[in-house]
């Protein structure tokens, strides 16, 4: 069993940074792939950022803004947001694909989710 606890959401102005964090627990989550995914009212969860031990992705709508790292001694996984947007506006959940060792996307691949947390961004 997985434990994903998020961090650092809240409320920003248009072109502001935020970090998130999750932190893991109950196994070491290095050698998976770990992934942030969010939902806006209305749509899909669509996955903005995934990390394997060897690779990253970024959706299109992210990328050069976004971030994802992680610090396995610390199994915590974190996402850098920079120059935010009203359109990053949504819940933020971290992910956990424990059978994946390689970069997955798809939401149901994914075994553990975090609670998720809020970002809003102003305009």
């Amino acid at each position: 069993q997985v434990r994903l606890v998020e961090s650092g959401g809240g409320l920003v102005q248009t072109g502001a940074s935020l970090r998130l964090s999750c932190a893991a627990s109950g196994r070491t989550v290095s050698s998976c792939t770990m992934a942030w995914f969010r939902q806006a009212p209305g749509m899909e969860r669509e996955c903005v950022g995934a990390i394997s031990r060897d690779n990253t992705y970024y959706d299109d709508s992210v990328k050069g803004r976004f971030t994802i790292s992680r610090d396995n001694a610390k199994n915590t996984v974190y996402l850098q947001m920079n120059n935010l947007k009203p359109e990053d506006t949504a819940v933020y959940y971290c992910a956990a694909a424990l059978g994946f060792p390689d970069i997955v996307t798809m939401s149901v691949l994914y075994d553990y989710w975090g609670q998720g947390t809020q970002i809003t961004v102003s305009s």
